[in-house]
């Protein structure tokens, strides 16, 4: 079967209609190659070469004329799946808010091993930042401090300026 397809192309739309949508495209950016593809394949191009010339795989190729065949331009809107389930449910992310409010610096390994402590679950450094920034905490360099300051220092300032 060289040189044949082996799916055809449903040409839902007139191949000017097509152009149009194209030029003048506002939705989402994933749309656009995939409408480039479309159109490579109204010229005649094979779903491998058309794939390739948009930069995808061919199964992705196959893929988008799929679903353009079947639902023409709104197959071609991105599916976006909704991720894996966290392993902290919400009363427990509530909860661990609180326990990260009672002290006013974490550092994420601090975190790390609180979570596992508290709630039992092992997250990565990273998913545990994830959180930490879904909380609304943000990154900080840690302020050096010298070992050898004294307790009262900032009283010791003032008495040593007013002198």
């Amino acid at each position: 079967m060289t040189g044949q397809e082996q799916i055809a192309i449903v040409k839902h739309v007139p191949f000017s209609v097509l152009k149009k949508r194209i030029k003048h495209h506002k939705g989402l950016p994933e749309v656009l190659p995939r409408l480039l593809f479309i159109r490579l394949r109204y010229k005649g191009m094979s779903v491998v070469k058309a794939a390739d010339a948009v930069g995808v795989s061919g199964q992705t190729g196959y893929n988008w004329q799929e679903r353009w065949n079947a639902d023409s331009f709104e197959g071609l809107v991105p599916r976006y799946a909704g991720g894996h389930p966290s392993k902290l449910t919400d009363e427990q992310k509530a909860e661990l808010l609180e326990l990260l409010q009672e002290q006013d610096h974490w550092t994420t390994v601090e975190a790390q091993r609180l979570i596992q402590s508290h709630f039992g679950i092992d997250y990565s450094q990273d998913q545990v930042r994830r959180i930490l920034k879904s909380f609304g905490m943000h990154y900080g360099k840690p302020y050096p401090r010298d070992h050898r300051r004294p307790g009262d220092a900032e009283k010791i300032l003032k008495k040593k300026c007013r002198a």
